[in-house]
């Protein structure tokens, strides 16, 4: 089973036009995986064309199953964030299901049957990102944009699990974070296999959990990438082959992407 990751940056393309439609369908469909995990996904967000962007990954990836976990409600703005909130517990959303909108979260995505989903939330951090934003009269300024809500969601596929997940950009909380992950984990239908934006470096996630890497290379930032922050993560009896660190049409993280079979 080949399974791949993706940070989506909401469809931000790489020179900063955010793709739409089929556009962004087929750019996604270059990751060539039966289960991917994409991270940072928009639900009729003005910025993204309000699309409806798990179900339209969903058809470029020939999806027969998906779920969705948001995990911010409103569309984000400068400093202060009057509209960008948590959504409170976070739920899943598949195929068939109303499109809430706006909203912004983590999406699931499988060519192959799943026998069960699961939803994990794993909180937020106290720390502020400095992002630069458009300031009034031209140029940028710095707005402190507080750390959101992740979340983790779980498919069944028989075989094994896979984790599709994205910690904070906080190192502390996302280290809290991998470890609450870790622990759920425990209690799924092994082997597991997390695949995400973890916002750790190299190897750490895999000294943390007593896991495996199965890819490794750099993939942020996409243009010239110096830190792999995107993994996947065997907890378990899982081997891989035909590693690799794909740059596509979309996303500001390179994807990451192997062949998984279970060691026993």
């Amino acid at each position: 089973m080949r399974v791949a990751s993706l940070n989506l940056a909401s469809g931000r393309g790489p020179g900063g036009r955010y793709l739409a439609g089929a556009a962004l369908g087929a750019a996604v469909a270059g990751v060539g995986a039966d289960v991917v995990a994409v991270q940072e996904v928009d639900t009729g967000q003005s910025r993204s064309h309000g699309d409806d962007q798990p179900a339209v990954l969903a058809a470029g990836l020939g999806a027969v199953d998906w779920r969705a976990a948001a995990t911010m409600a409103g569309e984000p703005r400068p400093d202060p964030l009057p509209s960008w909130s948590p959504v409170g517990p976070v739920v899943l959303r598949g195929p068939g299901d109303p499109a809430p909108g706006p909203r912004y979260g983590i999406a699931l995505f499988s060519r192959v049957p799943v026998r069960r989903w699961h939803v994990l939330g794993l909180g937020a951090g106290r720390a502020r990102l400095p992002v630069p934003v458009p300031a009034d009269g031209g140029g940028t300024r710095i707005a402190w944009f507080p750390d959101e809500p992740r979340a983790a969601v779980a498919a069944e596929l028989g075989t094994l699990t896979v984790v599709a997940a994205h910690l904070s950009f906080a190192p502390p909380t996302a280290l809290r974070q991998l470890r609450l992950l870790r622990r759920w984990a425990a209690g799924l239908p092994g082997p597991v296999l997390v695949a995400g934006d973890l916002n750790l470096p190299g190897s750490v996630p895999a000294l943390l959990t007593g896991g495996r890497r199965l890819v490794d290379g750099p993939t942020f930032p996409a243009s010239a990438p110096r830190v792999q922050l995107d993994h996947l993560l065997a907890l378990g009896g899982l081997t891989g082959t035909g590693p690799a660190v794909l740059r596509l049409g979309v996303g500001d993280h390179r994807a990451v992407a192997a062949t998984v079979t279970s060691a026993g």
